[in-house]
């Protein structure tokens, strides 16, 4: 049966975009030295985690950012140590289905830096890493699909921020830890499963979200082309 015209599939629940803002909320954390850096890290809430990995995502720019995560930002241009900055750097967190996992190699990079340098035991930030966690507020939109064919219209119209909801966040709402789009092409069975395959290769973190809109719509595009002829 062609995955494009299934009559079948009339129990699956329409797929309803939304929009999102990430609200930044003051912890008054801060830290000065490495070593204040860390013992904060290691008892921060998630979601302060996940704002400081995530949050320059949302935040406009008008250049790309030379660092995405928070932690190496400061770590290079307030403690210039450009080894444990490029170390952080790389750190993906879509690669940790739990945020424990993320903030323990997060530390495990500091406390070797810790102990291969001494100057960075009682070193000064020229400036103070000030530590904010989120909160992500949710917004109805009227647009929703029925079928997955309908995405290739509507993807490309999306907000950056819905596409931060709905591929990024979704990742720690979902019990499977996936986007919303595997997540909903999932009730359709094996129909779609090359097309979670693609999706399942899209690394969201280290593009900007513009980016991560075109490699969806792209992807989306390609598939159902392909699946026409």
């Amino acid at each position: 049966m062609n995955a494009v015209n299934d009559p079948t599939q009339t129990d699956i629940p329409r797929f309803v975009f939304k929009d999102c803002a990430l609200i930044a909320i003051a912890t008054h954390k801060r830290a000065a030295t490495l070593k204040e850096l860390r013992d904060h890290i290691e008892t921060l809430s998630p979601d302060s985690l996940y704002y400081h990995f995530w949050g320059n995502l949302l935040l406009p720019h008008f250049e790309e950012a030379e660092y995405i995560n928070d932690f190496a930002s400061w770590v290079r241009h307030s403690l210039h140590d450009a080894k444990l900055a490029e170390q952080l750097a790389v750190l993906d967190p879509t690669f940790y289905n739990n945020p424990e996992d993320l903030r323990y190699r997060l530390l495990e990079y500091i406390d070797d830096r810790l102990e291969e340098s001494e100057y960075l035991q009682w070193s000064q930030a020229s400036q103070r890493f000030q530590f904010i966690r989120s909160q992500i507020v949710v917004f109805e939109s009227r647009t929703s699909v029925a079928a997955p064919q309908e995405m290739v219209g509507v993807i490309p119209l999306l907000s950056t921020n819905s596409i931060f909801y709905h591929f990024i966040d979704s990742r720690r709402r979902t019990e499977s830890n996936i986007d919303d789009f595997r997540q909903w092409l999932g009730f359709f069975g094996g129909t779609y499963q090359p097309l979670i395959d693609q999706l399942s290769k899209i690394d969201p973190y280290f593009v900007t979200l513009t980016q991560l809109r075109q490699q969806l719509a792209a992807t989306f595009q390609h598939y159902f082309t392909e699946t026409v002829s």
